[in-house]
């Protein structure tokens, strides 16, 4: 991942604290971080027990390190960087995936619509251009898991399960993520719709590589979700 150029609004992004769940990805990680740190100067991994040199490559990279001495799972190490994030006094919040699939140009103009909108909540969705290519059949699996959480949830969302988000402080002080594993993905848009606050959603671009799908981004994972909102 190339780094983008610096942005003039460099300094205004010191009030946003991006969290990045870590398990594992000492492959990709340190490509992540320092693509995130010429437009935002806190980065903050939660090592979820990584067995392996991701919390010391992030390090390297530029990212404050939080350590869980065991996996807890993705939910609980996002709660983590939130309880985090407050006690740093954020204004916002950028949830981003450890694996290389978000984009960072993505992130910021998420943030930028957050400030221009006033928006307490802005999700990206994968669904709102065609720039990602998730294949036929995870598509169909990924639009029913929308179908599914937006019925269960009362939101109207084109992308149920992305994980790149922008949560104010105001919304972010209202969650309280109890579902540790993948179900934290419905839990939080259960709680953030429960705020009332003003949100958006925002194009996002997914990229799918060999190294992501094996990672999490599998057909199999996305029915496994899938199987988790019905049976809840």
């Amino acid at each position: 991942m190339t780094p983008p150029p610096s942005d003039p609004l460099h300094d205004g992004n010191s009030d946003v604290w991006v969290i990045i769940p870590l398990f594992n990805e000492a492959e990709v990680i340190g490509e992540v971080v320092h693509g995130l740190t010429p437009l935002f100067p806190n980065v903050v991994c939660v090592d979820d027990g990584s067995q392996d040199r991701s919390a010391a490559i992030a390090h390297n990279a530029g990212a404050q390190i939080i350590t869980h001495p065991i996996n807890l799972g993705q939910g609980a190490a996002l709660q983590t960087g939130f309880e985090y994030a407050l006690e740093k006094e954020a204004r916002y919040v950028v949830t981003f995936d450890a694996d290389g699939q978000h984009r960072v140009e993505d992130a910021l103009a998420m943030v930028r619509l957050a400030r221009s909108d006033d928006l307490s909540i802005v999700y990206g969705s994968r669904f709102l251009d065609n720039r990602t290519n998730p294949g036929l059949l995870k598509r169909i699996v990924l639009k029913t898991a929308v179908w599914v959480t937006n019925i269960t949830t009362r939101t109207r969302l084109t992308d149920a399960h992305n994980g790149l988000r922008v949560i104010r402080e105001d919304a972010l002080r209202q969650i309280k993520l109890r579902q540790d594993r993948m179900a934290h993905g419905t839990e939080i848009v259960v709680q953030l719709g429960r705020t009332g606050l003003p949100w958006a959603e925002h194009p996002v671009e997914v990229i799918y590589t060999e190294y992501s799908r094996a990672k999490g981004q599998s057909l199999l994972n996305s029915v496994n979700i899938l199987i988790d909102l019905i049976i809840r």
